[in-house]
């Protein structure tokens, strides 16, 4: 099973041209999404939320199976460190991670790399889709939340929610369904907000996106500044 930070990597990549828009780095939305996961599999819980503003401190939970994903065992063992902040574990669960799981992606012939060059002079790895087969099942499970009005599971829950922290659950869904841009980001939030996920998983989600909507306002101000 890929996990939720994969599914989210493919949503977000050009089938083509193998590249994610330029809306901002997706290092941080994918610690987000393995944040999201690690709560959705009962590893990690959070503070109660008492603040749509504040995210509470991330705590491990439970007993980490034996065979536990790499990428989600290293990042719970970022978790058990020390209490922090969802805010600043899902810059330090998400460092590297797009290229990372474009890797293990393309092991697995879902997407391929290519290397080569912008202006003939700056190197450029590009992640084009090979095998659509499971994104496209991807595609149909947030489609049928996002336009068929169906109730999604944890996992889909979480992808959306996701999405919609960064207003691209567009970016999800085939253009043939005939829905617009903005109604498909509108349907994300109401799904992001409603009763998708048991108490526990929705807490951490929450906190994981709000996070994630926070560092990626922090980077795309310090780019502002740097570049005015």
């Amino acid at each position: 099973m890929t996990l939720i930070a994969e599914d989210l990597l493919l949503l977000l990549l050009d089938n083509v041209k193998g590249t994610v828009s330029s809306w901002g780095s997706t290092d941080v939305l994918l610690g987000g999404a393995v944040l999201a996961e690690l709560a959705v599999a009962g590893l990690v819980t959070v503070d109660e939320n008492r603040s749509r503003w504040r995210t509470d401190k991330v705590h491990p939970a439970g007993e980490a199976p034996a065979d536990l994903d790499p990428v989600l065992a290293d990042a719970l063992a970022t978790i058990a460190e020390k209490d922090r902040a969802a805010s600043d574990l899902v810059g330090r669960i998400g460092k590297g991670l797009e290229e990372r799981l474009a890797t293990r992606l393309a092991e697995r012939g879902v997407i391929e790399r290519k290397d080569g060059k912008v202006l003939g002079l700056f190197p450029r790895t590009t992640w084009p889709t090979r095998d659509s087969t499971h994104e496209d099942g991807v595609r149909r499970a947030v489609a049928s939340a996002l336009v068929e009005g169906q109730d999604p599971d944890q996992r889909t829950g979480a992808l959306i929610a996701l999405l919609a922290a960064v207003d691209q659950a567009h970016q999800a869904v085939v253009p043939d369904t005939g829905a617009k841009k903005r109604e498909l980001n509108q349907r994300a939030k109401q799904i992001a907000e409603g009763q998708w996920a048991a108490r526990a998983v929705k807490d951490a989600v929450d906190a994981a996106t709000a996070a994630t909507v926070g560092a990626v306002v922090a980077s795309t101000a310090a780019t502002t500044a740097a570049t005015s």
